[in-house]
Formats: structure tokens, C-alpha cells, sequence
């Protein structure tokens, strides 16, 4: 490797991180993807514990995730974090009101985290790791990682690994607090465990995949592919337009 080598090297990297931060960034919300996280529980709980006022509580949290939801949409700002937001809080909501115990408007999101960890662990386990999938459009790389791209690969599935046992140590947590503990104890140390969690799995996602082979856009394989096969076409159109005359000569059919 000559001195000149290295500061392109080191430039590539760099470049590589970079539209890895980006596309983590993209695929899990960023700073407004966490808060739209963890506003409406944070309401709740704080409302629950001044006045324990299970509906007010519950209406509060689900009117701040459609405002959210309204200032994505005012915005002109993509709101499937927002709306999957309202979504989470509305089962939370009916699932209390229902058992009429403010504890159950945790549940349904406890039950989806747990599933959402074994989702990660099964999907690498059958060779197709959950965070490949979910990133693997962010990257413009669809599926080509599977066949194509085998050290990015390992780095999805390393990265899946992670995302589910982070996961479920965070269920380890909250399901025996679930039983024991009471709305507030439970409802504050799920609000504590929304962001650290999430930023330790967005960490080591990003250094798995920062070690990673590129991605292979296959966005831009298909472009090319498709210029080549009209360049080819538009050729022997022009070739057909032409003939050979006996003396060797070319000229244009009239």
C-alpha cells in the first residue's frame, strides 16, 4: 500500500459510515422517532401518578400521538413512526379500558417487544436476518446481501443477534415488574428503558454494518442494465437501417 492509497481508503470508510448513519437514521426515526416513542408512555405515567385517573391518563396519551401524527402529516414528513406510535398507544388504551386496570395500557407494547425479539432471533437463525430485511431498501441493496454479499450478511445477522437479545433482556425486566410492581413503578421503568436499549442495538448495528462490505445497489444495476439493453437496441435499428452495396460501400436504405 503506497501513502497515497491510504487517504483514499480512509475517505471510502468514511463515506461508508456516513450512509450507514444515514440510513439507520432513516429506518428507526431518529431524535423525533425516539421522542414520538416515548412522549405518549411518559404522559401517561406522569398523569397516572398525580391523579391516578386511568381515562384521563389513557385519552391524554392518545391525543398527543395524533398530534404527532398531525404535525408529520402538516410537515409533509413521512409518519410511519407516528402512526405506528397511535397504533401502539390505541391498543394500550382499549386494552386497559377494557380490563379496566391502568397496568394492561403496557401490555400490548411489552407483548410486542417480546415478539419483536424472537422475530430477530428466529429470521437469523433461518438465514434471512430481520434487520437485512428492514434495512436492506434503506441501503438500495434489496435482498442481493443474502447470495451476493455474504460478509454483510454476518453483519446483519450479528446485528439481528444483538437487536433480540437486547430485547428480550429488556423483557426479563419488565414482565416480572409487570406482575409485582405497580402502574407507576412499572409505568416509569419502562419509560427509562425506551431509549437506552434502542440507542445500544442502533449502536452496535451501526459498527457490525460500518465493518461490513458495501451494499450492492441493485437499484443502480438495473439502470445500467436497462441503459445497455436500450443502447443495444437503438444499434441494431441503426445497423438495419444500413446495407452493404456489391462494391463494399454502406449507404442508408432509401
Amino acid at each position: 500500500m503506497t501513502s497515497l492509497d491510504k487517504p483514499t481508503e480512509d475517505t471510502e470508510a468514511d463515506d461508508a459510515r456516513a450512509v450507514t448513519e444515514a440510513a439507520l437514521f432513516e429506518a428507526f426515526g431518529g431524535v423525533r422517532g425516539m421522542v414520538e416513542t416515548v412522549l405518549p408512555g411518559l404522559l401517561f405515567v406522569t398523569i397516572f401518578t398525580i391523579n391516578n385517573d386511568l381515562h384521563l391518563s389513557a385519552i391524554a396519551a392518545l391525543a398527543v400521538s395524533l398530534v404527532l401524527v398531525v404535525v408529520r402529516l402538516a410537515m409533509k414528513d413521512t409518519v410511519k413512526h407516528a402512526f405506528s406510535g397511535v397504533f401502539g398507544v390505541a391498543f394500550g388504551v382499549v386494552f386497559a379500558m377494557m380490563t379496566d386496570n391502568a397496568k394492561n395500557f403496557y401490555l400490548p407494547g411489552m407483548l410486542y417487544t417480546l415478539g419483536l425479539a424472537l422475530a430477530y432471533i428466529v429470521t437469523t437463525l433461518a438465514g434471512v436476518p430481520l434487520i437485512g430485511l428492514i434495512l436492506g431498501p434503506v441501503f438500495k441493496e434489496n435482498l442481493s446481501w443474502r447470495t451476493r454479499n455474504p460478509g454483510r450478511k454476518k453483519a446483519y445477522a450479528k446485528a439481528s443477534y444483538a437487536w433480540g437479545l437486547i430485547l428480550l433482556a429488556k423483557c426479563a425486566i419488565l414482565f416480572p415488574l409487570y406482575w409485582w410492581a405497580d402502574t407507576e413503578q412499572l409505568g416509569w421503568v419502562l419509560v427509562t428503558l425506551k431509549i437506552p436499549p434502542f440507542l445500544l442495538a442502533v449502536w452496535l448495528t451501526w459498527v457490525f454494518l460500518a465493518k461490513a462490505p458495501a451494499p450492492i445497489d441493485v437499484f443502480a444495476e438495473m439502470e445500467a442494465a436497462e441503459k445497455a439493453e436500450k443502447e443495444q437496441a437503438e444499434r441494431a435499428q441503426a445497423e438495419q437501417g444500413d446495407t452493404v452495396d456489391p462494391s463494399g460501400g454502406r449507404h442508408r436504405k432509401a
